[in-house]
């Protein structure tokens, strides 16, 4: 069951190091360079990808998304978003299972100037290890 992404039992704050946290909220507005609009941040994983490549999990058979960079100075490193957060819902929409190209979709919508994202987050140290041994 997923939990809505605005609501009273979503605590904020920051993650301290060595922390496992639960759901996080994650406001990000977009920022616009021409037509573009710019999120600053690239995924990897989908029903689609092989969960086997995914550094980010030690669950070898997760299919999920997962920030896999964040630009320095971005829109989404302004906004909080960490490498190894797992995207759980785009404003509103579950994303536990959906392809690489519909998160895309579903996150560069022209429409849309923000993106509310709920994630699940491992500690950064925790993170760095998984990749490291992949």
């Amino acid at each position: 069951m997923l939990l809505p992404l605005w609501g009273p039992h979503l605590g904020g704050g920051c993650v301290q190091p060595g922390q496992v946290a639960g759901p996080q909220r994650v406001e990000i507005h977009k920022l616009r360079q021409g037509e573009n609009l710019i999120l600053g941040f690239s995924i990897g994983g989908g029903i689609d990808q092989d969960p086997s490549q995914n550094p980010f999990s030690e669950d070898k058979t997760d299919k999920g998304i997962y920030v896999t960079r964040v630009s320095e100075g971005g829109p989404a490193e302004i906004a909080g978003l960490q490498i190894g957060d797992k995207i759980m819902q785009v404003n509103g929409w579950d994303m536990t299972m959906v392809t690489h190209d519909q998160a895309r979709k579903r996150l560069t919508k022209r429409s849309e100037e923000v993106v509310r994202l709920l994630v699940t987050r491992q500690s950064l140290q925790k993170a760095v290890q998984q990749s490291m041994l992949s």
